[in-house]
């Protein structure tokens, strides 16, 4: 693929992308300095064209609205391959917990800007982060180019002075985070789940979301255990505890949901609630049970996908993910026609989009300029019966040629500045967390 007149990398200037491949058709694409695209039709380059700073000839590409990760802990990149293949409580405390003790700022920069690169290349431009020293991780963002809805994991572990920190340094993140002053990198509340937050905790994250308009990310009955546990310590299932904490709400994203039932599923619905699948981790950690998909659908909750943190996924491709919660969803139910593949590239764009108030995820005029370009000549796009059929089953985020986030380019024809810097100081960062976590010289 040949680009004309494109100075790169490049933040912030007037694209035009010229006759390239939509699911609605051959279409011209013209992105305004402000971000956001301005035209999007059949025919419109000639009257568009003196107005672009940036041209890309698209008769090559396949172009889609950019993908929507929305249950991630960045940089958790650090542990990708540390532990696999362990009963889930080995891998927990035995592990992942121990190297997570040892974490620094430095260490989740570095961690983040590696997930970032990963997908960037992959083709997602905005994601949801639950993990800690979020102020860096929010700086890794900013550079990244990306976007994304950053929340400190807030555990306080049923200890009211552990519940007083865990709120000034969720306060602290969100001020730090404001004052960056950066629209693509918002803050939000994390309480991480049930069985780590007291009702209290969950109490004050529930007032907080609704005196600030701030989005709530948590895990939800991922587990049986969770979900028997919570019966036995405390009467009710999470639903019910998050309900009568004031959690669920339309600005609430919960991810997993593998063992809700079909009451908590109306339930969600009727809140408005937000529901991250998160296939691959769930598959790999053995949860027992797949995301009753069909009930969440019928009870009109947005579904969205996530990959969750690459120690139990090992990576974040969301195409991947697309194809995976696609056939889990088949398989489970035993339904060759359950979530096919428009539904499944809906989850992963539109439904992301709307979960972390990205505007609606589609190429329209008014929307945020965030496109990736496809190779439309690409072997898994060959040959090309259906698009949304090659994108869901036949594609890996490898298919990607150029990444644009709210106009800004961060990745063209497979180029991303700065990549060998981040794969360096990444691996470095991953080592010796692994040596201070093991001891060894």
């Amino acid at each position: 693929m040949t680009v004309h007149a494109i100075e790169f990398p490049c933040r912030r200037g007037s694209i035009l992308i010229e006759d390239v491949l939509t699911l609605e058709g051959r279409r011209d694409i013209f992105i305004g300095d402000t971000g956001l695209i301005e035209a999007f039709g059949e025919g419109i380059a000639t009257s568009c064209r003196s107005n672009a700073e940036h041209r890309i000839p698209g008769a090559d590409l396949i172009a889609l609205p950019g993908l929507v990760n929305t249950h991630t802990h960045a940089a958790m990149s650090l542990l990708r391959g540390y532990a696999d293949d362990l009963p889930l409580q080995t891998w927990l405390s035995e592990k992942i917990w121990p190297l997570e003790a040892l974490l620094s700022g430095d260490d989740v920069y570095w961690g983040t800007r590696l997930a970032c690169l990963e997908m960037i290349r992959s083709g997602t431009t905005a994601f949801a982060d639950m993990y800690f020293f979020m102020e860096d991780a929010a700086r890794a963002v900013a550079d990244s180019g990306m976007k994304a809805v950053l929340s400190y994991g807030f555990i306080d572990l049923f200890d009211p002075d552990r519940r007083e920190r865990e709120i000034a340094a969720t306060e602290q993140m969100i001020a730090a985070i404001r004052s960056m002053e950066n629209p693509k990198v918002q803050p939000a509340l994390g309480p991480h789940a049930v069985y780590t937050v007291s009702e209290e905790g969950l109490r004050w994250c529930a007032g907080k979301s609704a005196d600030e308009g701030l989005i709530v990310q948590i895990h939800l009955a991922e587990t049986e255990k969770e979900v028997t546990d919570a019966v036995s310590l405390h009467g009710r299932r999470p639903v019910r505890i998050l309900d009568d904490c004031g959690i669920l709400a339309p600005g609430t994203l919960a991810a997993h949901g593998c063992w809700l039932d079909q009451e908590e599923c109306a339930l969600l619905g009727a809140r408005g609630v937000h529901v991250s699948h998160n296939p691959v981790s769930n598959m790999k950690l053995s949860v027992g049970r797949a995301l009753p998909y069909p009930w969440l659908r019928d009870a009109g909750v947005n579904v969205t996908l996530g990959t969750d943190g690459c120690a139990s996924n090992n990576n974040l491709d969301l195409f991947e993910e697309m194809k995976t919660a696609a056939l889990l969803q088949k398989f489970s139910w035993n339904s060759q026609t359950l979530l096919p593949a428009q539904e499944a590239l809906s989850m992963a764009t539109t439904a992301g989009a709307r979960a972390l108030r990205l505007g609606n995820g589609t190429l329209a005029p008014g929307q945020p300029a965030d496109i990736i370009l496809l190779d439309l000549n690409a072997v898994c796009n060959t040959p090309l019966h259906n698009p949304a059929s090659n994108l869901v089953y036949s594609c890996s985020g490898s298919a990607v040629r150029t990444v644009i986030c709210h106009g800004d380019i961060l990745m063209l024809d497979r180029i991303v500045p700065g990549e060998e810097e981040v794969i360096r100081k990444a691996s470095a960062a991953a080592a010796d967390l692994v040596k201070r976590g093991t001891g060894s010289a």
